[in-house]
C-alpha cells in the first residue's frame, strides 16, 4: 500500500551528486502546412501520425496511447518526442552534461524534423502563441489524457483550451544535489521566473494583430486553472521542504489514473482523497507510485518539482535562443558564487514583488517598472552573472574553440539593445512587414 513517505521519498531519490548535475531541455513548435499555414491534424495524409511514423523509420521507438494502435510519442537515446493537445510537437531532451550537448541534441532534432517537413510540405514555427490561427483552427490530438483535460478545463478557467492548443513553450530542467539545494534553487527560480518571461517574451500577436501582451502565452496561463498554476508562496515559508511540496500536490485535484491502457477520469478527487482507503476501495483502484508520478506531471506552477526542478515561464523561441535559455539558467544556478550574487539581487523581495512581476511582465516585458528601475536593468545584471558562471565552468566544445558562453550571444545582443524577441517582432510588424503577418512565416520559421 502506498504511504505518504513513499511520495516524499520520490523527491529524495532525485538528489544528484554535486559534481554530476545534468541539464534537460524541452521545446515545442507549431507544425503548419506550408501552403495554407494551417496546423496539421493527426490523421490527414502527411499529417502528425505520418510524421511520427517517419521518425520510427529513423530508429525511434513508438509509444502508444492504447494497445498498439494510436501512436502518440517516440523514444530514443533518452530523448522523447510527444504531442501537445493542438498538434504541437515537443522534444523532451535527455539528461545531458553541458550546453554543448543540449544544443547538439536540439540541432539534430530540428534538422530531422525539417527534413521531414521538406518532404511532407510543412514548416516549423517557434513562438509562444501561433500568430494567426484561432482556437477553432486547431485540431485535438487523440490522447486520452487530453480528452479528460478538454472536459475539465472550462470548469476551472476561461483560457485553458487556448493554453492547450494555441501555445508553445520551452522549459529547462535542473538538478539539485540536496534538499537544501532544491530549496535555494526553487526560491531563486520563482523570484526570477517573471524576469525570464520578459527576457524571452515571444508571443505578441493574437489572430494576425498585435495584442496587449509581449507574452500572450503567459496571459493564457493566468486564466487556466488556479488550483495547479502560479507562484506557490509556501516555497518561501521557513519550513519548506520536500514534504511541504508533497502536501501541496496531495491537495490538487487529479486528472486521471491509467489502468490497462485506459485513462480513468479522477477530476472529482484530490490525490489525498485517492490515498484514503475508503475512496480507493469504492473505486476499486489501489494508488501506486506511478499514479503519483503522473499526478506530479499534471501540476503546472511556474517552477515545478519532480526529481529535478523545471522552469516553465518562457515562450518558445527561435532556434538560437533555444540554446540560450538553458545557458542562461545554468550559468546562474550551477555555480555557488553566481547563486550568491543572484541572491543579493533578490534579497528582500516579497510575495507582492513576485506577484507584481508575474502579473506585469507578460504585458510590459522588459519595460516593466520595478523598484527604482525596470526589469531590463535586472535582466542585464542577471546576464552578467550567468555569463560569469559559465566562464567559471569553462566547459569547452570538443574542438576546444569556445565554452558555453558562446550560446549567450543572441541573448546578449537582445539585452544590449534593450529588447525581447517580442519587441523585435512588433517593430518588424509595424515597420518593414507593413502589418502583414504572413511575413512571420517567411522570416521566423526554423
Amino acid at each position: 500500500m502506498l504511504k505518504k513517505n513513499d511520495l516524499i521519498d520520490y523527491f529524495y531519490k532525485g538528489i544528484k551528486n554535486k559534481n554530476d548535475l545534468r541539464i534537460g531541455v524541452e521545446h515545442e513548435k507549431f507544425v503548419l502546412k506550408k501552403e495554407s499555414l494551417h496546423q496539421l491534424s493527426y490523421e490527414e495524409p502527411k499529417g502528425i501520425k505520418e510524421i511520427l511514423l517517419k521518425f520510427v523509420d529513423k530508429g525511434w521507438k513508438p509509444k502508444y496511447d492504447d494497445k498498439n494502435t494510436t501512436i502518440i510519442a517516440l523514444e530514443r537515446f533518452g530523448e522523447s518526442i510527444t504531442l501537445e493537445p493542438g498538434g504541437q510537437i515537443e522534444l523532451s531532451g535527455a539528461q545531458l552534461k553541458n550546453i554543448h550537448q543540449t544544443c547538439t541534441e536540439t540541432n539534430r532534432h530540428l534538422k530531422e524534423l525539417k527534413d521531414i517537413g521538406e518532404e511532407f510540405g510543412f514548416i516549423l514555427l517557434g513562438l509562444g502563441v501561433e500568430p494567426s490561427l484561432s482556437l477553432d483552427d486547431f485540431p485535438w490530438m487523440p490522447k486520452q489524457r487530453y480528452s479528460i483535460m478538454k472536459k475539465y478545463m472550462p470548469k476551472v478557467g476561461t483560457l485553458g483550451h487556448h493554453m492547450m492548443k494555441r501555445t508553445c513553450t520551452n522549459q529547462v530542467n535542473l538538478d539539485y544535489h540536496s534538499e537544501e539545494d532544491m530549496i535555494t534553487k526553487y526560491r531563486l527560480m520563482l523570484n526570477l521566473e517573471g524576469i525570464a518571461t520578459a527576457i524571452f517574451a515571444n508571443s505578441p500577436f493574437d489572430q494576425k494583430e498585435v495584442s496587449k501582451y509581449k507574452s500572450l502565452r503567459s496571459h493564457f496561463w493566468h486564466h487556466t486553472d488556479k488550483d495547479r498554476t502560479g507562484l506557490l508562496p509556501f516555497v518561501f515559508d521557513k519550513d519548506f521542504n520536500f514534504e511541504k511540496y508533497a502536501e501541496y500536490a496531495l491537495d490538487v485535484p487529479m486528472y486521471f489514473v491509467i489502468r490497462n491502457h485506459k485513462y480513468i477520469d479522477m477530476t472529482n478527487y484530490t490525490f489525498r482523497d485517492f490515498m484514503k482507503n475508503n475512496i480507493s476501495k469504492d473505486l476499486n483502484i489501489e494508488p501506486t507510485i506511478e499514479d503519483w508520478i503522473n499526478h506530479l506531471s499534471t501540476l503546472f506552477p511556474q517552477v515545478r518539482l519532480k526529481q529535478f526542478l523545471e522552469i516553465r515561464s518562457m515562450d518558445a523561441c527561435s532556434w538560437d535562443l533555444i540554446c540560450s535559455q538553458p545557458a542562461f539558467w545554468i550559468g546562474i544556478l550551477y555555480n555557488d558564487e553566481a547563486i550568491d550574487k543572484t541572491n543579493e539581487i533578490v534579497e528582500g523581495w516579497t510575495q507582492n514583488d513576485r506577484n507584481l512581476i508575474n502579473n506585469l511582465a507578460p504585458k510590459e516585458g522588459l519595460q516593466t517598472k520595478f523598484k527604482n528601475g525596470d526589469l531590463l536593468d535586472i535582466a542585464q545584471k542577471l546576464f552578467e552573472i550567468s555569463k560569469s558562471g559559465l566562464e567559471k565552468r569553462n566547459i569547452l566544445v570538443k574542438n576546444g574553440k569556445y565554452n558555453e558562453t558562446f550560446y549567450l550571444k543572441d541573448l546578449e545582443q537582445n539585452l544590449s539593445n534593450g529588447h525581447s524577441p517580442a519587441d523585435l517582432l512588433i517593430s518588424k510588424y509595424n515597420g518593414e512587414w507593413k502589418k502583414n503577418i504572413k511575413k512571420i512565416y517567411e522570416e521566423e520559421i526554423f
